[in-house]
């Protein structure tokens, strides 16, 4: 099965360059833009990576790393973390799995990403998602 990357990120031109680069890596890719949407679709699927801005409207993306950190469904979750805010990815460094500053770029997150491919066809993303990207 094809592992699923959760993308929270408001700003479209950012969330479509992690798309392209998440869905090149061989993940299946879903994008909310804001923080409480990303909540909502962490209750009902458990994927294998979220890029997670931490300036989200609706709910901060910190808030939403301890939402993650606290879901027994998604302890074996990697969270990258991707923001502009030096101090607050610093403060938060230690939960998660890895804390990126802005500018990203499409080749460094596409690196990143299959490295947490998983090395086996077992993962299991259920229950499947509704809203998945097929293609960016």
């Amino acid at each position: 099965m094809i592992p699923l990357a959760l993308i929270a990120e408001d700003s479209a031109d950012h969330a479509y360059i992690f798309r392209k680069a998440l869905f090149m890596s061989g993940y299946q890719v879903e994008v909310v833009n804001n923080g409480l949407a990303a909540s909502a679709r962490l209750q009902e699927i458990v994927p294998r990576i979220v890029v997670l801005d931490l300036h989200l409207p609706g709910l901060s993306g910190e808030k939403l790393l301890h939402q993650i950190r606290g879901d027994e469904r998604l302890k074996n979750t990697r969270v990258f973390l991707i923001t502009g805010d030096a101090g607050l990815a610093e403060k938060l460094r230690d939960e998660a799995t890895i804390t990126l500053l802005k500018p990203i770029s499409f080749a460094q997150l596409s690196m990143l990403a299959t490295k947490f491919l998983p090395q086996t066809g077992a993962f299991d993303n259920s229950p499947t998602p509704s809203n998945s990207e097929k293609e960016p």
